[in-house]
């Protein structure tokens, strides 16, 4: 019964013992289980301190192609733990609250993206990370938003694409790139809330700042940014150049490793622009990597549950842009 319902909430709802240092029990846990820990760097700073590995995207799909450990402990979004799965079909993939979905990847189903290809044939499909593994299933080639670029150069300039599903991110491809593809209506929720207007405010009080922007972010956003990047090469920027002040216009979650590496740079997260009635300004950060904690990775552990599958028919096809992806990366 028990099981049932943890089943029906997608993560184990149990409290962990009076006194437990669930940072130390994670990692006695992990080492047991012989597990790694990924963390995305928008998960709250405690889960990057206890994770084995922290990165974007790609380093994260990277490394879970990589790790020989048996068990993978995915803290990111649902599609993440997907990609561990697709990666190593022979690991068990452990995703702390299956719940954890992302509002990019549900804007773009996979019946949708087969009807749509369908209506253009001819064309190609290039997929943002940031999709379920039944739309990376029909695609040609999988990117992030550090490397999409590289990859988008790698087609002949005349090759038809069709990209999604990050409107944003494919509308600033097709601007470095001078391509003409067909862009997906998808966005991040986060990403979308970001505005030229909150930016001028940080602006006006720190002259000196530089912006740091993602590409998910809205054109008028990325025309005004000093430095447009993944999270990644925002903080390896930032890193580079420990002296700056820097507006930041990505999920508040990566300030931690930011402010780790750089501990007397000055950070200043950009607010989601203020909408009639009033925004909770929590909306600079991803509710989804939020529902990753200490608690439900340590029972994940402790339980060898929730366990994310793709069944064999999709991961073989699924797999094949993701390989491609990594070829060119």
């Amino acid at each position: 019964m028990l099981k049932k319902q943890w089943t029906e909430q997608g993560f184990i709802d149990e409290p962990a013992p009076e006194g437990t240092d669930l940072k130390s029990e994670i990692r006695r846990l992990a080492a047991e289980k012989q597990a790694v820990i990924l963390a995305h760097y928008y998960t709250i700073g405690e889960i990057q301190e206890v994770a084995d590995f922290i990165g974007d995207s790609l380093a994260l799909a990277r490394k879970a192609a990589e790790t020989d450990a048996k068990v993978i402990v995915m803290c990111g979004v649902h599609f993440m733990a997907e990609t561990c799965k697709i990666l190593s079909p022979e690991k068990t993939v452990l995703c702390p609250d299956l719940n954890a979905g992302c509002s990019l990847a549900d804007s773009c189903r996979a019946d949708d993206l087969k009807k749509y290809k369908e209506e253009h044939p001819g064309y190609q499909v290039v997929s943002y990370v940031n999709t379920t593994a039944a739309v990376k299933a029909l695609t040609d080639v999988v990117v992030t938003s550090g490397n999409a670029k590289k990859i988008i150069d790698s087609f002949p300039q005349d090759a038809k694409i069709i990209f999604g599903p990050d409107y944003n991110l494919g509308s600033y491809i097709n601007g470095v790139t001078g391509r003409d593809m067909l862009l997906w209506n998808g966005g991040c929720h986060v990403h979308e809330r970001f505005s030229v207007g909150e930016i001028a405010k940080l602006k006006e009080e720190h002259p000196q700042a530089l912006v740091l922007a993602h590409p998910e972010c809205k054109g008028p956003v990325l025309a005004i940014a000093d430095i447009v990047g993944s999270t990644a090469v925002l903080l390896k920027y930032a890193t580079e150049h420990p002296d700056g002040e820097y507006i930041v216009a990505t999920e508040a979650g990566i300030l931690h490793e930011m402010q780790r590496n750089c501990p007397q740079t000055l950070f200043y997260p950009v607010p989601p622009e203020i909408t009639e009635g009033g925004v909770d300004c929590s909306c600079n950060e991803c509710n989804f990597m939020k529902m990753n904690s200490l608690l439900k990775i340590y029972n994940a552990l402790k339980y060898g549950w929730p366990t994310v599958e793709v069944d064999e028919q999709t991961a073989r096809e699924a797999v094949k842009p993701i390989n491609w992806m990594l070829a060119l990366s």
